[in-house]
């Protein structure tokens, strides 16, 4: 990892750099998404599976894209017992979590005839998106799924690439059922998520979809945005670890593999005041890569997108971990609470030297579905609230509109709305 001193012009360019990640930043992909969009789109069910041939090298036709109920039975077969004990584990602390973010409708009413109020409505159908291929990802399904379920939606369908003998993985499965997903569909990539946004004769349309995925993921999201509604076009996994001297450099080393390991685009970050820790940092980094499995991903993406900033003060590194807004913050420091009473801008914030990233996202509870390349500074975690609709509720009685009528009325007039004015005008003639 490069060690630099932090000033105006380095982090001006590490975060150049870190956005240079985007989604956004891949237009060469978008009209082979787009084109992909369009077919599934015209032809439904014809075109995604010509698309899952084509990409996942599977025959999957109307007869077996969803996966049946006797397919999950043999999953729970092959899954340790071991492994779906921890599922279990995990998927209480992720409901227990999530439970606490329960909205409610409220009405508050006055003597004088007026009631005002929100209603809130649970989203009718929710469409989670599993990546596959090379990795499986049980807890990326409880994480889309158990928000969803909380909030009381009536329909969650999901979504993900079959191996080429058309199946899903086993742990996938068991988790999709352990979470209460209502239907699973074998398809993947960028067709999956337009078969989610326009229905196709097997798959229903879906009023959400969440979930991450690949480029072609994230550009099929972003396309059919406004259509259906998306958690976030997600970029490459994040980590910023702000340390001072205190801090123990293996766990600091440790923690930014977890992330670095992700994806050669994944970033991680280590800003310290203590120079003596970035070195030693430097040390146990080339020790771990030693056995890690997954050391040449994380070489290339600690060349790329790994850093070692070197800032003058706390307050300093404080200021550039709210420039950067990580999706994923550590702070290893003597007063850590105090220092996250002045983070602004991240996803999820770890605090102490046992609170590691991978706590997150497995165990503790909080989502890990998490906003990346600098959108912490305007975007949440995925929550309850994403699978939720909240209206208005307006109520007034004649005797409650009466002395407030003429000033609506000018109001409207001001406007030069005379239709408007003209609805309140009429009650009164």
């Amino acid at each position: 990892m490069q060690i630099v001193t932090l000033t105006k012009d380095t982090k001006k360019n590490i975060l150049d750099r870190l956005l240079k990640r985007s989604p956004d930043s891949y237009p060469e992909f978008e009209a082979r998404v787009q084109a992909i969009i369009d077919r599934v789109k015209k032809d439904g069910d014809e075109a995604i599976f010509s698309y899952t041939k084509q990409f996942d090298g599977a025959e999957i036709n109307a007869q077996n894209v969803r996966v049946t109920a006797e397919e999950i039975e043999e999953a729970y077969e092959k899954v340790d017992q071991s492994l779906l004990d921890v599922i279990r584990k995990s998927l209480v602390n992720i409901r227990s979590y999530h439970e606490k973010q329960r909205r409610y409708s409220w009405f508050d009413s006055t003597e004088n005839g007026t009631m005002l109020g929100q209603k809130i409505t649970p989203l009718a159908v929710a469409g989670v998106y599993v990546p596959g291929g090379k990795a499986v990802y049980p807890s990326s399904v409880l994480m889309n799924v158990v928000p969803a379920k909380v909030a009381g939606v009536g329909r969650i369908v999901m979504t993900t690439p079959p191996g080429r003998d058309g199946k899903i993985p086993p742990s996938t499965l068991v988790a999709a059922h352990e979470a209460g997903v209502d239907e699973i569909y074998k398809v993947g990539g960028a067709q999956a998520i337009a078969a989610l946004a326009f229905g196709t004769e097997s798959i229903p349309k879906a009023d959400k979809i969440t979930g991450p995925g690949n480029i072609y993921v994230a550009l099929a999201k972003k396309a059919v945005c406004g259509r259906v509604s998306i958690d976030s076009v997600a970029g490459p996994s994040e980590i910023l670890v702000l340390a001072d001297e205190t801090a123990n450099p293996r766990y600091v080393a440790a923690d930014l593999l977890s992330q670095a390991e992700h994806d050669e685009m994944a970033s991680a970050i280590l800003v310290t005041t203590s120079e003596a820790l970035a070195k030693a940092v430097t040390e146990e980094i080339e020790e771990f890569l030693k056995t890690l499995s997954r050391a040449e991903i994380i070489r290339k993406s600690l060349d790329q997108y790994g850093f070692i900033l070197l800032a003058a003060s706390m307050e300093e590194a404080i200021d550039a971990a709210n420039e950067i807004a990580s999706e994923h913050l550590e702070i290893i420091a003597d007063n850590a609470f105090e220092v996250m009473m002045k983070i602004r801008n991240a996803g999820a914030i770890f605090i102490g030297p046992h609170s590691s990233e991978p706590l997150g996202d497995y165990f503790a509870g909080p989502n890990h579905v998490l906003p990346t390349n600098g959108t912490a500074k305007f975007y949440s975690a995925l929550s309850v609230d994403d699978f939720i609709k909240k209206s208005s509720i307006v109520y007034y009685s004649r005797e409650a509109l009466e002395p407030i009528h003429r000033d609506i009325i000018a109001f409207a007039e001001a406007e030069r709305l005379t239709a408007h004015a003209n609805s309140i005008k009429v009650r009164f003639e």
